[in-house]
């Protein structure tokens, strides 16, 4: 397999620094928004703040995680840092895939559960239970994953750890 160089790789790496950095930029201000308005005072603004937090996760959110693990893909298949060289890599990688996994199953349920919920209920929405547990729930989850992706990005740019060794056998494989 040929490997990127030069602005091939250049241009591979903005697009992951890009997404990376709009999927924290809009985590960031997804938990602003969270924690701004918890105690609305109008069924409707209750309702259209998270329907925009809705509509931030589905629109901006979601596509930037996938873009980011699919750049992060291609710069490990195409260029020597490969998937499991380097343990920033692998560290990396574990991380943005637990993200993803943490989003799909519970940021975006509990996102899509207030906002349902503030739709139908409009202000009573706030006495109930499940509302604010979902609404507290993505609001804490989210600003975890505000921190997990500070912690991911310093790993990009700091690249600790170093390269794995890797011991080969002294009987290569498929010879007795």
């Amino acid at each position: 397999m040929p490997q990127l160089r030069g602005q091939q790789k250049n241009w591979l790496v903005s697009a992951h620094v890009a997404s990376g950095g709009v999927w924290l930029g809009t985590a960031i201000c997804m938990v602003v928004i969270a924690l701004n308005h918890q105690t609305a005072t109008n069924g409707d603004e209750l309702y259209a703040v998270n329907a925009v937090l809705k509509l931030l996760d589905d629109v901006v959110i979601i596509p930037a995680a996938m873009l980011s693990l699919l750049t992060g893909g291609l710069l490990s298949w195409l260029t020597i840092w490969g998937f499991t060289k380097f343990y920033w890599v692998i560290t990396k990688w574990i991380a943005t895939v637990a993200l993803i996994v943490f989003g799909s199953f519970w940021l975006g349920p509990w996102t899509n559960a207030a906002t349902a919920i503030a739709q139908t209920e409009r202000l009573q929405a706030l006495t109930n239970p499940l509302f604010m547990f979902d609404f507290k729930a993505a609001a804490t989850g989210g600003a975890v994953q505000v921190f997990c992706l500070f912690v991911i990005i310093s790993i990009s740019v700091l690249k600790p750890w170093g390269r794995r060794t890797i011991e080969k056998s002294e009987t290569p494989v498929g010879e007795s």
